[in-house]
């Protein structure tokens, strides 16, 4: 008879949070369909099925990624004020990168020779930088900031991520508070540069402090 089909919903969550957690401590070397069956209490032949090759799997993860991204910052509240707003997304997506590094280079360096993102993976990428736009446009029709909003939003996703891997490179300063102070410096840099003739007032401690290793 033949083998019984192991692909099922609840194992690939599993396989997928484990290759999530092995990325995170182990880096994008440790990521092997062996070591990744391991850590989910599986078989490497069940990995296969599940995700065709490496490839697949790392594809889900880069979708996993973008999914708990994109969960993060749609958390992030509305107020009556669009530039908190901004800075509040701008600080939840950098926490995100800086908490997650190694995920982080998959979603947004690629790391993987055997992974190439195509249109779908694409359009998930832009899912998070739509979330942006929405809020952008938001504070372009209150008046906080005269831009066009796609425009605004490319740069402010481009500086972020910049920024991030600068920091998580540790490239950006050698204390938290010249960390924190650069981090304030380039994003209230760039919303001052765009500022409406509604725009609220800027303080020094503006963008909030991301959660660094």
């Amino acid at each position: 008879m033949p083998r019984p089909k192991q692909r099922t919903p609840e194992l690939g969550q599993r396989v997928l949070a484990a290759a999530v957690d092995l990325l995170a401590a182990e880096g994008v070397a440790g990521v092997t369909a062996r070591e990744v069956a391991r850590a989910a209490q599986t078989s490497t032949p069940a990995v296969y099925e599940l995700f065709g090759d490496k490839g697949g799997l790392v594809r889900a993860v880069f979708f996993e990624g973008f999914r708990r991204l994109h969960e993060l910052l749609a958390a992030v509240p509305e107020t009556d004020d669009p530039r908190a707003d901004a800075l509040a997304t701008v600080a939840a997506y950098r926490a995100f990168v800086v908490a997650n590094p190694a995920l982080a280079d998959v979603m947004l360096s690629r790391p993987f020779t055997d992974f190439a993102p195509g249109p779908q993976e694409l359009r998930a990428s832009g899912s998070v930088r739509e979330l942006i736009v929405a809020r952008v446009r938001r504070g372009v029709e209150a008046g906080a900031f005269a831009a066009d909003p796609v425009d605004l939003a490319h740069a402010l996703v481009a500086l972020v991520q910049g920024l991030a891997a600068a920091e998580n490179g540790r490239r950006l300063g050698t204390t938290p508070d010249s960390v924190d102070r650069r981090w304030a410096f380039a994003v209230g840099a760039l919303l001052d540069g765009v500022a409406g003739p509604r725009a609220q007032p800027t303080t020094s401690s503006a963008l909030p402090s991301g959660s660094r290793r």
